[in-house]
């Protein structure tokens, strides 16, 4: 039975999809109605954290129909091995039938997942969590194998939310159907870390170990 506060809060939900009717789908109708009528054709498959800060179609400034997404906790891509599973099953639709062209592992900054990775007692009422992040073990050990001694504390979540990412770029080429469109190069990979509080992404592309900044105003060179 719903409480006070779940009706206040599905009431928000409600008055937000009206004003989405009004503002936003009235005013790109022809767009929509467009999306509707032909198949989806994303050109660019994201995995990214299910953090509700994280909303990567705002942070692309995409519309409809441009990103295929998936979501989840720490964005992690289990390694290949025969398993089926949501995420595994996301990456060979977008592949294969949807033939996307890039593919990015997007982290971000304060991420609850990695804090449970270093902290793993945070964890200790969540066991199917725990079990899930597993996944970002062998980025911990490499975060920690590349710790300075002189290191600051505060280095040390930065450090392994890159780690991560670069780990389950690793992991997302282990996928037959992300290997072989790589060799056929029909697909490009890339590694995004987001900074909430500031806007920015930073970007490693693949075989790159160093996130480099998308500044404002830069232009892509033709």
């Amino acid at each position: 039975m719903a409480t006070v506060s779940d009706q206040s809060v599905l009431e928000k939900l409600k008055a937000g999809a009206r004003k989405f009717q009004v503002e936003v789908h009235a005013g790109s109708a022809e767009k929509y109605q467009r999306a509707a009528t032909i198949p989806q054709a994303p050109h660019t498959l994201i995995i990214a954290c299910a953090d509700s800060r994280v909303d990567v179609e705002t942070i692309t400034s995409s519309g409809p129909g441009e990103l295929f997404v998936a979501r989840n906790v720490g964005n992690m891509v289990p390694p290949y091995n025969g398993v089926r599973g949501g995420v595994s099953a996301v990456i060979e639709y977008a592949v294969t039938a949807l033939r996307v062209r890039h593919a990015v592992v997007c982290g971000h900054s304060d991420c609850g997942a990695m804090k449970a990775l270093l902290h793993p007692e945070l964890t200790d009422r969540m066991p199917t969590v725990a079990t899930w992040l597993q996944h970002g073990h062998a980025a911990l050990m490499v975060a920690g194998s590349v710790a300075s001694r002189d290191d600051h504390p505060t280095e040390e979540l930065p450090r392994l939310t890159e780690e991560n990412v670069l780990m389950q770029l690793a992991h997302l080429k282990t996928h037959p159907s992300v290997a072989g469109a790589m060799a056929r190069g029909e697909l490009t990979i890339s590694g995004w870390v987001y900074d909430i509080g500031t806007g920015v992404v930073r970007i490693a592309e693949d075989g790159q170990r160093e996130f480099v900044p998308v500044t404002a105003g830069a232009e892509a060179k033709g």
